[in-house]
């Protein structure tokens, strides 16, 4: 099937999958400091936002700011901002995010009208809860020409701009792995245990939060037959996870990773990523985003994607990640030259030029197409288009801010006690319960 045709179907395909983007929004109590900073994010309005912006309000911005969490494409962003404003005077200054606080971080930042101009965030509740902060940008454009039911619409209006399709499972390595022979529980053991005797690690998550317990967690969700209702549940106390077989299963699951594989919290990002091209890892869990990451190695094996699992589960996940979006709290310049910057970036050679090439980016608009697609897109691509791919639970319907705050302290020590599989749910459990309060 040729490239175009598979996106083309990837893109018809997503929408079956397609989580809520209108009006999805929870809240989070986080620790004391984001609780409190929360209460300012609420407090903000119209008038707030004059009084702040009044003596530094021009009727032109010479400077935007953006913040985003996507650490891949920093490198690339930079060099994005600066042909920018060669071309358009305009000066654009991105900031940096070590990923696991990006939230936290931006909160802040809003809440003492400090924000940025253009910055990103998971559509649905992340985007729900910050939602007094997001201008309309249904005048872009390029909006017209956004796949149905990927952009960030909100009371009738287009308040996110998508950045990717994107997909993850676990990233393998052809030479050691037979991805037709990891079916399940007892066949991924085995796996684990035969690539142990040849000196291989056969599975790695990393340190930080979503690649240590948000993306695989997202996983037994996501099998559920109504994902947002069970989440709706949980967060009632009307379903437990323990009770619930999928999650049963996931326990054993973190039990076998635990006993079998690198201690996660000895390893971020970058080695997990090293480890796999060097031949260290036979997989990792991650995404088709973390291709870039390989850009520095000498990859002389083939790899692709293949799913986790789970109760058999033959499905990779699939969604929108992040959508860019404008702070309707800048002056209004400021706000002007923001919308103006995600114009070029969409509508643009050269922006198109960094989407696709740069960022590695599947196009979300109809007249872009990306002919040029690296392993793991194409495997995206192939599963979408095969109709095997499974939502993600986690943007849609998960409080905001639960993985940075609640999940990783409870996945922390479930690396570095003996704490069981049953332990395990029952934390993850209560910090469900306890993130919707």
């Amino acid at each position: 099937m040729k490239t175009s045709k598979i996106i083309g179907i990837l893109l018809t395909m997503i929408l079956v999958f397609s989580f809520m983007l209108t009006g999805c929004g929870s809240s989070s109590k986080g620790s004391e400091d984001a609780a409190g900073n929360e209460a300012s994010l609420e407090s903000t309005s119209g008038e707030d936002k004059n009084a702040a912006g009044e003596t530094g309000k021009t009727d032109t911005a010479e400077k935007i700011i953006i913040f985003q969490s996507k650490v891949e494409i920093i490198d690339q962003l930079e060099a994005c901002a600066k042909e920018y404003q060669q071309e358009t005077g305009v000066e654009v200054e991105v900031w940096g995010t070590t990923g696991d606080d990006y939230l936290q971080q931006l909160k802040i930042k809003l809440g003492n009208n400090q924000g940025p101009t253009v910055y990103s965030l998971a559509p649905g509740s992340e985007s729900g809860e910050l939602s007094a902060y997001l201008a309309d940008l249904s005048d872009l454009s390029f909006v017209k020409d956004i796949v149905d039911n990927m952009a960030d619409v909100k009371e009738g209006k287009v308040v996110g701009i998508p950045y990717t399709v994107e997909g993850f499972g676990m990233v393998y390595n052809k030479d050691l792995i037979d991805a037709s022979k990891v079916t399940d529980y007892d066949s991924f053991v085995t796996m684990l245990k035969e690539q142990k005797e040849k000196g291989v690690n056969g599975f790695s998550l990393s340190q930080e939060s979503y690649f240590l317990i948000g993306h695989i967690l997202n996983t037994p969700f996501a099998l559920q037959e109504d994902p947002g209702v069970y989440v709706e549940q949980l967060l009632k106390g009307e379903v437990k996870m323990q009770d619930t077989p999928e999650f049963a299963e996931f326990a054993k699951f973190m039990e076998a990773i635990r006993e079998y594989t690198n201690n996660p919290l000895e390893i971020n990002y970058d080695k997990e990523t090293g480890d796999f091209a060097t031949g260290k890892s036979a997989s990792i869990h991650q995404g088709n985003w973390c291709y870039g990451m390989f850009a520095d190695y000498d990859i002389d094996f083939e790899m692709g994607m293949m799913p986790f699992p789970l109760s058999g589960n033959d499905k990779i996940a699939v969604s929108v990640p992040s959508c860019w979006y404008v702070n309707s709290q800048a002056p209004d310049a400021e706000i002007q030259a923001g919308k103006d910057f995600l114009n070029w970036l969409y509508a643009s050679e050269t922006g198109e030029k960094y989407l696709l090439k740069e960022f590695g980016f599947l196009p979300v608009v109809s007249t872009m197409e990306n002919a040029d697609l690296d392993p793991l897109s194409k495997s995206v691509a192939e599963y979408t288009a095969a109709g095997k791919t499974i939502p993600w639970p986690m943007n849609s319907y998960w409080p905001a801010g639960i993985v940075d705050v609640y999940l990783l302290p409870v996945a922390q020590q479930f690396f570095t006690t003996e704490m069981t599989g049953t332990e395990l749910l029952t934390n993850l459990n209560d910090a469900f319960v306890q993130a919707a309060k």
